[in-house]
């Protein structure tokens, strides 16, 4: 279109050029002469006809191709008006006479031209787009790949299918066939027999043993577990059973080894809190066997009678042991000496760390030992029968984070306060109770608070008991009613006693001086070793005697006499009692070397309504105490 534009300027440049030079001429024409000009004209005639011959032909050329008749088209003509350019030209009509003087040759050579016409015209290009051109080829006209050869059918690729299958059975046959056939051509090779040195030296091998102490340790919890695996769950309840939903209790385990347990006495036991399968032991010294140490503590496992699963060792009486609260690996332990130990159950049977025997920590036995505290913040407290309290952090016992001596300037004796058990109000890490040989509770802080100073409370002390307080107990936090003030003492006066603790402090006067117990249990009929709550039922707890016997006790049914009561054993001599986590399971020791667990049944489930009605009871009990030196209302 472009170009098409630019010939036809061109063109009308041309178209112009000529307009001009032919108008140039014609005015020289018409100008007037004088006689040599017209005798000069008459004489150049015939050169001028062909000059004007030749630019006749050449606007011919340029304008007469289109049309051999001139006409005259109007711009505004409806006929392609909306595809064609409308472009103005001049186009020269020549007249009839001017044709035919361009010719044949004028007659009159002498005689003037005539002049030419022109008219003014408008020309309009149309634009007609070519015509499309379909170019097909002649041939049938199918999708691609029709004519290809047809895939195999499906019973054909079925029956393929099944002769593979029976290829890959027939090649396995025979693979099998050849591994029996090389089977039967290797000769057995006959192992060599061992002489009886060789033999002597592998099962004296410490690898050896080793390998057969722990792995027969899961043989034997398989083959001990009692479980009837014919019970049949169509029948009733049997006998048992429902004697367990009673007021009856029974006799789960007892443990004890003839190596490590023999001669010896428990003196104290626990449960651990991440495995509550597990039961630790302390013992004391074994007079017979000079050769063995001198302190003994056994972890068992209730799926495990036999032997125990851990032995550790100590050079002397390990009187009090339990689990870390927070670590379920440790196991610490206060002995005869004054130290403080502590066991790994991944390490050997010797204590991984342990307290010096120095004036900055315990030169007098250690009966009691607790833990305080937090899992990110917890502290191990200990007391000598000295009066010397220390609280040690177990990643380092070489020195105590703080020593407390325990001293009671009014004692008729001596100022030291022998502690034989201690324990701390849950939620408690200050103020704690001790128990002592001469029979009274005191009240002591680690730390100096409001009102009072570190060290024992003179203000008040509790007395009750006529002999050595041999256990003492805080009612554990949990429940809906909180009893965390109550506590128990056992004595050797062969009586238990419940307590409650004094929420302030008071002058001293002979009228609050002295805090009486709130009852007495008195049924014993030899000395009280020790008294622990329930964990589960606030009005249970359980004592055992020396004469053998363990009774519980429920506060809602009965105070003057236990709801169950059971001669452990032979009747020796009960020295410690805990309790498991659910407080379905009582862990006793003996002092013959026996661990005896018992169940109490659902007893240890409480109800709804046992904290209210054991708030009913207490009550009872503060208005039909006798009024002594205590009064009542400073509770």
């Amino acid at each position: 279109m472009d170009r098409r534009r630019e010939e036809l300027e061109k063109k009308r440049k041309k178209l112009e050029e000529l307009r001009r030079a032919r108008e140039e001429r014609i005015n020289t024409m018409l100008a007037p002469s004088d006689g040599n000009g017209a005798s000069s004209s008459s004489s150049g005639g015939g050169g001028r006809g062909a000059a004007r011959r030749d630019i006749d032909d050449l606007v011919a050329s340029l304008v007469g191709e289109r049309s051999t008749t001139p006409t005259v088209t109007d711009g505004g003509s409806d006929a392609g008006s909306d595809k064609g350019v409308s472009t103005g030209s001049a186009i020269m009509s020549p007249s009839p006479s001017s044709a035919a003087i361009g010719t044949q040759p004028s007659p009159l050579a002498g005689a003037p031209r005539p002049v030419p016409e022109f008219t003014s015209v408008e020309t309009v290009i149309f634009e007609i787009p070519s015509k499309e051109r379909v170019v097909y080829n002649k041939e049938v006209q199918t999708v691609e790949g029709s004519f290809e050869p047809q895939g195999p059918s499906e019973e054909e690729i079925r029956e393929q299918i099944r002769q593979e299958l029976e290829k890959e059975e027939q090649l396995r046959q025979e693979l099998l066939e050849a591994e029996r056939q090389a089977a039967e051509e290797v000769v057995p090779q006959e192992l060599p027999e061992l002489t009886d040195e060789e033999r002597k030296t592998v099962l004296q091998s410490n690898d050896f043993i080793e390998f057969v102490e722990h792995s027969s340790k899961f043989v034997e919890r398989a083959m001990s577990e009692k479980y009837d695996f014919m019970k049949d769950y169509t029948l009733g309840l049997d006998d048992d059973t429902e004697d367990l939903n009673g007021n009856k209790m029974r006799l789960i385990c007892s443990f004890h080894d003839e190596r490590w347990s023999k001669n010896r006495s428990v003196t104290d036991v626990g449960w651990s809190h991440k495995h509550p399968e597990l039961i630790v032991a302390s013992y004391n010294k074994n007079p017979v066997a000079i050769n063995e140490p001198d302190g003994i503590v056994c972890v068992w496992n209730e799926h495990l009678a036999d032997r125990p699963e851990f032995v550790f060792h100590s050079q002397s009486d390990v009187l009090t042991v339990r689990f870390s609260d927070f670590h379920p690996n440790f196991v610490i332990g206060g002995t005869y000496s004054g130290q403080i130990l502590l066991w790994d159950t991944r390490a050997k049977s010797l204590p991984v760390l342990k307290t010096h025997l120095s004036a900055g920590g315990h030169t007098h036995p250690v009966y009691a030992l607790d833990m305080v505290g937090t899992q990110n913040a917890h502290n191990l407290i200990s007391i000598s029968t000295d009066g010397t309290m220390c609280s040690w952090q177990l990643d380092m016992l070489a020195q105590p984070q703080e020593t407390l001596s325990l001293d009671y300037p009014s004692h008729q004796l001596t100022e030291e306060v022998a502690v034989t058990s201690f324990g701390f109000p849950d939620g408690e890490t200050n103020a704690f109770w001790v128990g002592t040989e001469e029979g009274s509770v005191y009240q002591a802080n680690r730390n100096a608070r409001a009102g009072s100073q570190a060290g024992i409370n003179t203000t008040y002390s509790y007395k009750g008991h006529h002999g050595p307080i041999t256990g003492l107990h805080f009612h554990p936090l949990f429940g809906p009613v909180d009893f965390s003030d109550l506590y128990l003492t056992s004595s050797v006066d062969w009586t238990v006693k419940l307590w409650r603790k004094r929420s302030h402090a008071k002058a001293a006067t002979p009228d609050n001086s002295t805090v009486l117990p709130l009852y007495s249990f008195e049924t014993a009929d030899d000395y009280m070793y020790d008294v622990k709550w329930s964990p589960s039922h606030p009005a249970i707890f359980g004592t055992v005697e020396g004469g053998g016997k363990f009774d519980v006790w429920n506060l809602n049914m009965d105070t003057e006499v236990p709801i169950m009561s059971e001669v452990v054993g032979t009747g020796k001599a009960l020295n410690k009692l805990s309790w498991g986590k659910e407080g379905r399971h009582a862990a006793i020791g003996s002092s013959d070397g026996h661990v005896y667990v018992y169940d109490i049944g659902e007893m240890a489930t409480p109800h709804n309504d046992d904290w209210d009605a054991l708030q009913r009871t207490i009550n009872e009990m503060i208005s039909t105490q006798s009024h002594g030196n205590t009064v009542s209302t400073d509770f």
